[in-house]
């Protein structure tokens, strides 16, 4: 007695229908083994370039000057535009966000805006805090003598009037607050020649705000260290 289900095919015509599927799928690849040939080498190009092809180089997002700025500029968001550079590039004490600080000096487009090249409130108010002293760029002729300085020396500003062959100290126990790097601005010839030297940031008392800066623009300008 068979014991298939009613309606089950005979073994044979099973085997007959999977042999005929083999078959016909059998002459389907066959038909297309060039489609599929060249899809599988297009396949292994692609991954062998992959794996020998080198990695994207790394970049940080830099603030640079958008365009040329002038020395005394106050950079406003406008000046300033992101740029994509390497790390092993970037100068030190980079700026995330300049805008409202003075330039010390001229700035190229381009250029990433670093300490040394700005002056502003950020760093005064830390620096000057609970004080009566207000932050003053001051154009020392002589650069050299700048060199000798660092942050944080106090010195006494001596104005020399090169009309009159006197001297006066003007200001005393002033703290140097900034360097700003060398500049190669230039300006219109003064009581003490064309303008040049290099600018300190120093810390002068409020009262004494006005005859420094008149001796900055009238005289020659030099310093002693404070005792």
């Amino acid at each position: 007695m068979s014991l298939d289900a009613p309606g089950t095919p005979p073994p044979s015509d099973v085997r007959r229908r999977l042999a005929l599927a083999r078959r016909r799928v059998r002459r389907a690849v066959l038909g297309r083994r060039r489609l599929l040939a060249a899809a599988c080498a297009a396949l292994a190009v692609v991954a062998g370039v992959r794996a020998v092809a080198a990695p994207p180089p790394e970049v940080v997002a830099v603030t640079v000057a958008a365009r040329d700025l002038p020395a005394g500029a106050v950079l406003a968001s406008t000046d300033l535009t992101t740029v994509a550079l390497p790390p092993e590039t970037l100068p030190d004490d980079l700026l995330t966000d300049p805008a409202g600080r003075t330039l010390a000096g001229p700035v190229s487009r381009g250029e990433p805006l670093t300490g040394v090249r700005v002056v502003g409130a950020p760093w005064a108010e830390e620096a000057l805090a609970g004080t009566d002293r207000l932050a003053l760029p001051v154009r020392l002729p002589d650069a050299g003598t700048v060199g000798l300085l660092q942050v944080g020396d106090r010195i006494d500003l001596v104005a020399t009037d090169p009309q009159g062959a006197t001297s006066e100290v003007v200001a005393q126990g002033v703290p140097v607050l900034a360097l700003p790097g060398p500049d190669s601005s230039t300006g219109a010839a003064g009581p003490v020649g064309p303008a040049g030297g290099r600018l300190v940031v120093l810390g002068v008392a409020a009262a004494e705000l006005p005859r420094v800066s008149t001796a900055a623009a009238a005289t020659f300008l030099t310093y002693a260290w404070s005792r």
